[in-house]
């Protein structure tokens, strides 16, 4: 077949030859080139060869490794040693009835006497194996082709042949095995000069001189007739057939197997029948011809005997192996059929595997797996409990059992078993069951926990699909196990269930709180609400945030009703927490409605502080009153100044309160002190007069003393109170009111203006005309004068100007020279108190601001304590500078009384908080002022102070986040974080900064507000989401940092959040996405801390398959003690694709700890993949002898194995691999250790392992050893099997073994056999043998040592006549001849004598035996051997006279001959034609020769 043309790929015809090109197999063609003066390497691929490879690469050789693209390179030549031959090849090749194939050596070579084609086999003959028989055959070279000769070989392993090519393009084909020549042609035109083989055909490929690509290769199809049609060779085309398993001789085969069956040669047609090609002999119909034939006595069966070829040869069918199979169990010899299967003997079938079931389902599932019953392996695995199998092997070979029908017969088995089937069953996107089946099947059973755990796992996505699943879930647990059910809704795992339906199933579980999350119908949530006893109360007061208005009233309506003590606080905390939405009023209108004063005065306490509502305060003094609280009465009537006054004066007066300062406070705050007395004074309530005149305010006691005249009040009371105040009042009030009272205490006396001189007046007492008139008069000299300080009148002087002059004009010059003359006079309190009266009594003067500033700054130097009046008191002076003067002066309270009366409340805050430093003052005057500068500068100060809390409610009433960074870095300080929130709330919706986003989901994380956090996150944000998860992890908020990393999907951070929140499957699932070594082993540890066992598995899976990290791995198992988990997941672990040596190895060692009974059964599977040095010392430490025997036998350790098993024969020794192992030791001395072994382990098996080992044995020394124990005899049977080797040790021992146990026979035929042994020694032995036989055998050996005399002397003395004549006419010795004939006539035996006559008929003289005769009178005896002797002699006398007579006749012939006769010359004869020989089919013919010419003579 042309493959390639090497010049259309560009190759230089020059390149192409046996220096430069290489072919070492049909994959690559490699040739080296010169291009100009670069030197380069060709490399064709002969699966692509349009496109060659080209590599700059000097060498002087190349070529092509057949298996993978490495080129080899020879720089440096070396001399080698040549071989003589023309072509050779080596071939492993299998003889017919061998165990093993043979290595055989072709090789070709042309001499000048021909062609010849040698088959030799290399080294000696394996063990069991007969020996090559040396082929040397012709190879024809054609005339035209005289000087051809072979230039490569290549040999056809598939079929056998030999392919032998020339120099001239010929190819000869020769049958291996017989050297027959198969085929010879001409192939190529050119020398083929480069070969190799070609498997895809199994023929030769080559290269010729033009760069041609050629193959050659056997036609199967059309071989074995060629074989027995053409070359008349049957035998060869049946050997051909069987060799290769080629179609063409099946009626030879047929006919063969039919003619022995018919003679009865059983065995041999077995063997045909096996052998025959295509199996087409291997039927029904041969197997059941082999039943019919009865079995022999003594016999195996006919049957066994195919059924015992057809194993040793390989396979069997689908009918043989159910047929062998089926006796084979019958008779339980089931270890027989485990071991074809382990060996693949069988042809696994359903029905083999239905047949085996019977007797062990576990062998009949390895039958069913190797058959491809998927039904079958599946009802297998179920019955012997691999449940977990099933879905794996179910996906494996596409099949789809019924799930639901087998999941039923798990539950029925093993429940948690069932949980993990089912979990099997639906881990994929696409079920292989209806979950809903499924979720039957576990409630037929009542495996409500299992069901519920299938359930979380199946459902853990979430989706709208599997809302009724959801709800059955809940359903069930609510049921049967109400705090499971509690916990799942806690988690918040699913949202698609029937909310009203699980919402009664929660009331009825007496899970409320859940019952009152799910119900939207009111009258459901009033039922459930009102038993507060079992819901949490901070629960239930946010549960309240959920409802409309008018529900939560219904409610809380419905819980008074329902018991009032009990629910009464928590509707005070849903009241006072929700009151701006449900409405104040309404909820008074509610207590009131319940006549409830007690939830009244809570609920309107928590309020009160915060409200301007009128009706609100009234409505807490009122509940304050009715409960008792009257402090808290007296505290709201001080402070408020949110209340009616009116009203509350009223409802104190009902009230008829035990204590009346409550009215008392009200009364002086607002006014009405008079209705206040006249109150007091009718209900003889007169001490809390006193009480009020004394303790709360003195001023009023001109208004006190005036309501007491109204009432007629004794002069001795008003006396007496009076004189208890004193001077604490003003007494022109007093006298006013007691002048309205009384006209004749109005009358005054008028002094005459005549006299006017100051003099006069000071002389008269009379100080108020004096002043008016200095007023007037508006002389400062005067003024001066008068209020000299010497000036004894000055004061009495100074007080009438102050209460009546100055009072009394309006001129503001008088009043301005008034004011000068007492700054003059540097009368600073004096001019206090003139100025007092100017500004403050209301006169034309009280609004100008000149005087205002001129008394406040007075009083400020002069008397400080009168400056906060002042300033209360005065409205039209410069605020500011007054303010700002004060503050210098240290008066800080009077100038943040300014500030606050004009409003500058920056300034004032600014004073509370830098001069007075009182914060709780700065924070009511903020709240009271409510500017956002104000709570800003109130916020920065408490923000320093570290009261973050107040800091962050400032900020926010100020809604100023500029101080966001100092406010975070405080709250984390101090852990305000729920504060932290709400100005973090505040601040983002100011500004969407990252760093307030961030904080902001972190303080959420902080407060545990998942919710909100997850919605944040969710939306559009611009927090660095994974910097806070991290900031969560590492303060132990897994909860947020979950959600966190769900966010920004960093799977691995995620499920290290998962492990710590013992979220173990979601772990797992995070962790797959991540597909991280570190996630993943992190995952894994913590759930085999949790002894999540499972989930640790699919962990484990994905950190074994990297050999670095599975030692650390095993460690963490094993240090806990979880070895069972740790082999189940190594278990798993090998059949993943990844799978590597490191697992297998520490499976094995594991095994070798924990099961050891295990570990040989996978050794058996895996012992290629382990590191056998390392689970060699494990099962040595484990004492696992037997497995280490294993070991050591596949690591080729075999010393160490047969010495394993010598020391430990209890556990390791097993008869076959030791007679295995044995075999190939290198140790020669461990034979006879073993020999030893066996006599003192097993002494009837010694002669089994001495078979073995034969071919290795010194046979003397082996002999040697067993004479030295005295168990010869044991031996026997090998001395037998190795006597053909003629071993002189091994004759002799059987010698002497079989003339102790008087087998003379079997003596006989050993001295016969084999002649190696001291034949004298023996026969001296033999010479004084008890029995006549040995004797004889003593003579024998005489005999054969030429011994004859001895020999015969032998048998005269045990009267063996027969063998004294015998051994006699053998010797040839006349003399030994003749004396035994004496002997006989001396001994009387004339029979003998006669006898020994034809006997020795060529030893005896005749006139010997005529005197011997005639001696003794015996003629009678010798007659017949005169006879004889006289007929020989008359024969050879008649043989002379007729030669002397041919010699006469002969020479009277006179006549003359020719010279020349016969066939002409060769000159003048044309050739004769010759055949063709039989061996040289397609027409060549051997060469013709003619006869050899006939040269005639005359005489």
């Amino acid at each position: 077949m042309f493959l390639l043309h090497l010049q259309n790929l560009g190759i230089n015809p020059a390149n192409i030859g046996f220096s430069t090109l290489t072919m070492e197999s049909d994959k690559f063609i490699c040739i080296r080139e010169k291009v100009g003066e670069q030197a380069q390497v060709v490399i064709i691929d002969m699966s692509d060869p349009t496109t060659p490879i080209r590599r700059p690469i000097s060498a002087e050789s190349a070529i092509m490794n057949p298996a993978s693209k490495v080129i080899a390179l020879k720089v440096d030549r070396k001399v080698s040693q040549p071989i003589e031959g023309h072509a050779a090849a080596f071939a492993e090749f299998k003889i017919e009835g061998n165990s093993k194939p043979s290595t055989l050596f072709c090789f070709a070579v042309r001499s000048p006497a021909g062609g010849k084609l040698h088959v030799i086999e290399v080294g000696q003959p394996a063990a069991g194996n007969q020996p090559f028989v040396k082929k040397a055959v012709d190879v024809f070279f054609p005339p035209e082709a005289q000087t051809d000769f072979p230039v490569a070989m290549q040999i056809g392993t598939k079929h056998g042949v030999i392919y032998l090519i020339t120099k001239y393009g010929y190819i000869h084909m020769y049958d291996l095995e017989s050297g027959v020549c198969i085929y010879m042609n001409r192939i190529s035109a050119d020398t083929i000069f480069v070969t190799a083989p070609h498997e895809p055909s199994s023929g030769i490929i080559g290269v010729n001189k033009k760069g041609q690509v050629l193959s050659v290769c056997v036609e199967e199809d059309n071989i074995v007739n060629y074989a027995t049609n053409v070359l008349q060779n049957p035998d060869l085309g049946l050997r051909m057939a069987i060799r290769s398993n080629l179609a063409g001789a099946e009626e030879l085969f047929a006919r063969k197997f039919n003619t022995l069956f018919a003679q009865g040669s059983y065995a041999e047609a077995a063997k045909v029948a096996a052998s025959a090609p295509k199996g087409i002999l291997r039927t029904s119909d041969t197997i059941r011809k082999f039943q019919s034939v009865p079995a022999q006595p003594g016999q195996a069966s006919p049957l066994l005997q195919y059924f015992g070829i057809l194993l040793d040869q390989g396979q069997l069918n689908k009918f043989e192996s159910l047929e062998l199979c089926r006796p084979v169990l019958q008779q339980g010899r089931k270890q027989l059929l485990e071991k074809w299967l382990k060996e693949d003997k069988l042809e696994c079938s359903e029905e083999l595997g239905d047949l085996v079931k019977t007797a062990d389902p576990t062998l009949a599932l390895s039958v069913y797996l190797r058959a491809n019953v998927p039904n079958k392996v599946i009802q297998c695995f179920a019955e012997t409990g691999q449940f977990q199998k099933i879905v794996l092997y179910a996906k494996k070979v596409g099949y789809t059992p019924d799930w639901i029908f087998l999941l039923r017969s798990v539950m029925r088995v093993s429940p948690e078993q069932g949980l993990q089937f089912s979990q099997m069953l639906v881990q994929d996107e696409e079920p292989l069951a209806n979950i809903n089946q499924i979720v039957d099947v576990f409630m037929e059973n009542s495996l409500i926990q299992q069901c519920t755990s299938f359930l979380l796992d199946a459902l853990k996505n979430n989706r709208p699909a599997e809302g009724h699943l959801q709800t059955r879930l809940l359903e069930m647990n609510l049921i049967h196990a109400p705090q499971v059910a509690d916990a799942i809704l806690g988690n918040q795992m699913f949202t698609h269930y029937d909310r009203a339906h699980i919402a009664q199933l929660c009331e009825k579980a007496g899970l409320l709180q859940r019952a009152l999350e799910h119900y939207t119908d009111l009258y459901d949530i009033k039922r459930a609400v009102v038993h507060t006893h079992l819901l949490n109360p901070e629960w239930l007061v946010n549960f309240f945030g959920s409802l409309s208005v008018e529900d939560s009233v219904e409610c809380l309506r419905a819980m008074l009703s329902a018991n009032i003590r009990q629910n009464l606080q928590l509707c005070v905390q849903v009241a006072s927490k929700y009151h701006e939405q449900l409405g104040t009023q309404s909820l008074v209108e509610l207590f009131e409605s319940f006549k409830s004063y007690e939830g009244l005065f809570y609920f309107l306490g928590s309020i009160v502080n915060f409200s301007q509502d009128p009706d609100v305060h009234f409505k807490y003094i009122q509940a304050a009153c009715k409960t008792g609280q009257i402090k808290e009465v007296e505290r709201i009537c001080r402070e408020s100044n949110c209340y009616n006054p009116e009203r509350v004066k009223n409802f104190l007066k009902e009230a008829k309160l035990t204590d009346q300062l409550p009215l008392i406070i009200v009364c002086d705050r607002f006014d009405f002190v008079h209705d206040l007395v006249l109150y007091l004074y009718r209900n003889n309530l007169q001490k809390y007069i006193e009480i009020y005149v004394q303790k709360v305010n003195p001023s009023r006691i001109p208004a006190v003393i005036g309501g007491l005249l109204d009432v007629d009040c004794s002069e001795d009371v008003i006396k007496n109170l009076i004189m208890v105040v004193r001077g604490q009042f003003s007494t022109d009030e007093l006298v006013a009111e007691v002048e309205k009272r009384n006209s004749t205490a109005a009358i005054t006396s008028h002094f005459a203006w005549s006299r006017f001189p100051v003099d006069v007046c000071n002389e008269n007492s009379l100080f108020k005309s004096e002043a008016r008139y200095l007023v007037r008069r508006k002389d400062p000299e005067l003024w001066a004068n008068v209020l000299e300080e010497n000036s004894p009148f000055r004061r009495q002087l100074i007080d009438q100007v102050v209460q009546t002059a100055l009072s009394e004009t309006q001129d503001p010059e008088e009043v301005s020279v008034t004011v000068k003359a007492f700054m003059t006079a540097d009368l600073p309190n004096e001019l206090i108190e003139l100025l007092e009266k100017i500004v403050l009594d209301n006169s034309v003067f009280s609004e100008h601001r000149n005087l205002q500033n001129l008394l406040i700054l007075t009083a400020i130097k002069a008397d400080r304590t009168r400056v906060m009046e002042y300033i209360n008191r005065l409205d039209n002076y410069d605020a500011p500078d007054i303010a700002n003067i004060a503050i210098s002066n240290e008066l800080y309270e009077e100038a943040f009384a300014i500030f606050r009366k004009f409003d500058v409340n920056t300034s004032a805050i600014q004073v509370l908080i830098e001069h007075i430093g009182n914060l709780d003052r700065a924070y009511e005057f903020a709240e009271r002022c409510n500017e956002p500068a104000v709570w800003s500068q109130l916020a920065r100060a408490q923000l320093q102070k570290d009261l973050v809390k107040e800091a962050i409610d400032s900020y926010i009433k100020a809604d100023d986040p500029s101080a966001y960074m100092e406010v975070v870095q405080a709250a984390g300080r101090n852990n305000n974080w729920e504060d932290l929130v709400k100005f973090l709330q505040m601040a983002r919706k100011k500004a969407r900064e990252s760093y307030v986003e961030t904080e902001l989901i972190f303080a959420l994380a902080k407060t545990n507000r998942l919710s909100e956090l997850e919605e944040f996150v969710s939306g559009p944000n611009n927090a660095h989401i994974q910097q806070v998860g991290d900031r969560c992890y590492e303060e132990g908020m897994y909860d947020a940092a979950k959600l966190l990393y769900n966010n920004v999907s960093n799977f691995a951070r995620l499920a290290s959040t998962l492990v710590h929140l013992g979220e173990y499957q979601a772990a797992v699932d995070s962790g797959r996405k991540a597909n991280s070594t570190r996630t993943w082993k992190e995952v894994c540890f913590a759930c085999v801390d949790g002894k999540e066992f499972r989930l640790a598995q699919i962990c484990g899976l994905h950190i074994v398959i990297h050999a670095d990290e599975l030692e650390e791995l095993i460690s963490y198992y094993q240090d806990r003690g979880y070895f069972e988990e740790l082999i189940a997941l190594l278990e798993a672990a090998l059949g993943l694709e990844r799978a590597h040596m490191g697992m297998f190895t520490e499976l094995a060692i594991l095994y070798s700890k924990f099961k050891p009974q295990k570990m040989r059964e996978h050794l058996e599977l895996f012992w290629s993949r382990v590191n056998i040095p390392k689970v060699l010392r494990a099962a040595e430490q484990a004492h696992l002898w037997g497995e280490l025997v294993f070991l050591y036998d596949k690591y080729e350790e075999y010393d160490n194995a047969i010495i394993t098993m010598m020391n430990h024969p209890t556990d390791a020794w097993k008869e076959g691999q030791f007679k295995d192992i044995i075999a190939k030791v290198a140790n020669v001395e461990l034979y006879y250790k073993a020999l030893q072994f066996y006599l003192d382990y097993k002494p009837l098996l010694i002669n089994d392992l001495l078979l073995v080992l034969s071919p290795r044995l010194d046979h003397t020394r082996t002999v040697s050893f067993f004479s030295k124990v005295n168990q010869l005899p044991l031996v026997k049977p090998y001395l037998r099997s190795v006597q053909n080797h003629n071993n002189k040790g091994v004759n002799e021992a059987l010698n002497n073994l079989l003339t102790e146990e008087e087998d003379y026979q079997g003596l006989r035929a050993s001295i016969d056999a084999y002649d190696n042994f001291d034949n004298i020694t023996l026969a001296q032995r033999l010479e004084k043998h008890e029995l006549i036989e040995f004797r004889r055998i003593a003579a024998y050996l005489y005999k054969g040592n030429n011994r004859w005399k001895q020999s015969v002397e032998l048998c005269k003395k045990d009267r063996l006549y027969k063998d004294a004549m015998q051994y006699a006419a053998e010797s040839k010795d006349a003399e030994l001849a003749e004396k035994l004939l004496q002997w006989f006539l001396e001994e009387g035996k004339q029979e003998c004598f006669a006898a020994s006559l034809f006997a020795c008929y060529d030893l005896l003289h005749p006139d010997v035996v005529l005197e011997l005769a005639w001696r003794h009178n015996i003629m009678d005896f010798a007659m017949p051997y005169f006879i004889q002797v006289m007929r020989e002699y008359l024969t050879k006398v008649d043989k002379l006279d007729a030669s002397e007579s041919l010699r006469k006749e002969e020479e009277q012939v006179a006549e003359p001959t020719p010279i020349v006769f016969g066939q002409q010359l060769m000159l003048t004869a044309g050739p004769s034609a010759v055949p063709p020989q039989a061996n040289f089919p397609y027409g060549y013919t051997a060469p013709g020769f003619t006869q050899p010419p006939v040269y005639g003579f005359n005489m």
